[in-house]
């Protein structure tokens, strides 16, 4: 999953329109060390976790740049939608199965929504393949925006002559707002942010933001959790694969340092079908049967739910996937770090 937005065309113009001036000024900021030019570090960071969030549909367009917009219709996995007013049926349709090749067929023309916000028109296949690409690209370049930090609203941006004297203020209440306040500045303009500032996260923590320095910090984090979340979808991935093509066994039970599984599982096994099903077997004799489900944050999680048998009812839990491999899965309570489960592969 990918939390990455396109910077439109305005903002990258925005790089590269530096004049003497402003380098004079980059280097002089005079009696406020946070003001800035129309292409600095922060105006450019702004613009990047302002953008229109495009990732909510990712598994339907593959494309966190944009957003379709309703009424659309499409094949899921060779299902006709018909003028779908919400992403909630053809989500269902693509999680039916674990483990099996998705396939999405849109139906020309559909409307969209990009990064800067704007709503386009897309008459064909060959143009929405060049909008994904175009997509990729920027994620390549290091052109992508960062959808990991929100900053909680209202802010004010404080405006400035070349002199550096203060001329008015801005109150921005939306992320919109504040991203066309920024593809907007000229050549000539000079800004900063008026701190403090509270920020969150997509771990859910938050801060307080004093100055442009704090701000490119906590973006650095903002990324790092990004990457950590794009890596844990991948696991996710593997190990759902690994799940349904494997038969496995309880190999450890541990609860506040005790080995609690016994002699019972040692003939039994566990299987766990790409219907979103496990059962546990022994001598072809089903003993136990229950769902499981996968999810990821930045890290990985297997939840367990068997509705018979209270041997396997006590591993009923969602487990953090601490370490996996094709032959062992190492798991954790995700509310008690002292029970743990280990699975083995037969």
């Amino acid at each position: 999953m990918k939390t990455f937005k396109l910077i439109a065309g305005i903002a990258l113009m925005g790089i590269f329109s530096l004049t003497s001036c402003q380098s004079e000024v980059e280097e002089v900021q005079g009696d406020n060390p946070n003001t800035n030019t129309a292409n600095s570090t922060t105006a450019n960071s702004i613009k990047r976790i302002s953008m229109y969030d495009g990732s909510s549909d990712d598994a339907l367009d593959g494309s966190s740049c944009s957003s379709i917009l309703f009424p659309f219709s499409a094949t899921v996995n060779g299902v006709s939608l018909v003028n779908q007013l919400s992403y909630e049926q053809a989500i269902t349709i693509l999680g039916q199965l674990n483990n099996d090749t998705d396939t999405v067929v849109l139906q020309f023309p559909l409307r969209i929504r990009m990064s800067d916000y704007t709503e386009v028109t897309v008459n064909s296949q060959s143009e929405y393949n060049a909008i994904v690409n175009n997509c990729t690209q920027a994620e390549n370049n290091g052109q992508a925006a960062i959808s990991s930090l929100n900053i909680s609203f209202p802010i004010t941006i404080l405006t400035y002559d070349a002199s550096l004297v203060q001329t008015g203020s801005t109150v921005i209440t939306t992320e919109r707002q504040l991203y066309t306040y920024m593809v907007n500045l000229s050549s000539t303009d000079y800004f900063s942010v008026k701190y403090p500032v509270t920020v969150t996260l997509a771990d859910g923590t938050t801060a307080t933001v004093n100055s442009d320095t704090e701000l490119k910090s906590e973006i650095t984090a903002a990324l790092s959790i990004e990457s950590k979340i794009d890596a844990a979808v991948e696991n996710k991935a593997k190990l759902e694969k690994i799940l349904v093509d494997g038969t496995f066994k309880v190999s450890s039970y541990i609860v506040a340092g005790v080995e609690s599984a016994t002699s019972y599982y040692l003939n039994k096994t566990i299987d766990f079908t790409n219907d979103w099903k496990v059962k546990s077997l022994e001598a072809l004799t089903t003993v136990a049967t229950g769902t499981y489900s996968m999810t990821s944050d930045t890290d990985v999680y297997l939840q367990l739910g068997f509705t018979s048998n209270t041997n396997f009812t006590v591993f009923n839990n969602t487990w953090k996937v601490i370490s996996f491999t094709a032959s062992t899965i190492t798991l954790e309570s995700k509310t008690n770090s002292a029970v743990k489960l280990v699975l083995k592969q037969i």
